[in-house]
């Protein structure tokens, strides 16, 4: 999964003696874990599509401006888990306006990833592996098995689209044969 390919690009650089930050979205910084506690639990649904995109979208300007920039101003490696092409799948793929809003926004933030990773799987496979983590944040879990196929193809679509930026691995494979193509894929950007 991303954790354990994260952890594991993450470990490459550290042996590399490169200077590496690992994060996540939303979070990174203590007002977007709050923005994170709030979203992601699985009983929440008093929101429309659209504030909960100006949500994510508060929690990434945050992050972004408090964690994000300052390391890449000091030439650290960033590693985030998720960024902005989630909340165009997520909340785009749910509402036309929530897109919209979000492309809208995320041009304020102006910084985008310099590769993206998409672990490409069965939904199936997916669904049972994050169901199985028992946490309090399986909102998007819960919506069953229709979402999370209409959400791969969503992401496939978006990769398509960003060919040159977002790389489809394979997730069937073991995490080792995963990492060893992310490591290869991002070899060719860090100097």
């Amino acid at each position: 999964g991303k954790s354990t390919q994260i952890d594991l690009l993450t470990k490459h650089f550290t042996k590399r003696r490169k200077s590496v930050i690992k994060t996540e979205e939303p979070g990174g910084t203590a007002g977007s874990n709050e923005i994170r506690k709030i979203l992601l639990r699985e009983n929440n649904f008093q929101w429309s599509v659209e504030t909960e995109t100006l949500l994510f979208m508060a929690a990434r300007s945050d992050h972004v401006e408090k964690v994000i920039k300052p390391a890449i101003k000091d030439n650290k490696i960033v590693i985030c888990d998720r960024f902005m092409d989630s909340t165009l799948v997520y909340q785009g793929m749910r509402s036309p306006k929530a897109k919209q809003l979000s492309l809208t926004l995320f041009e304020l933030i102006a910084i985008n990833p310099d590769i993206t990773f998409l672990i490409d799987m069965e939904p199936e496979i997916a669904l049972n592996r994050a169901l199985s983590r028992s946490t309090e944040e399986d909102r998007f879990e819960n919506y069953g098995i229709s979402f999370q196929r209409q959400l791969r193809q969503n992401f496939l679509d978006v990769a398509n689209k960003h060919s040159d930026r977002i790389k489809i691995i394979d997730g069937k494979r073991s995490p080792q044969q995963v990492a060893a193509q992310i490591i290869d894929c991002v070899e060719t950007l860090v100097k």
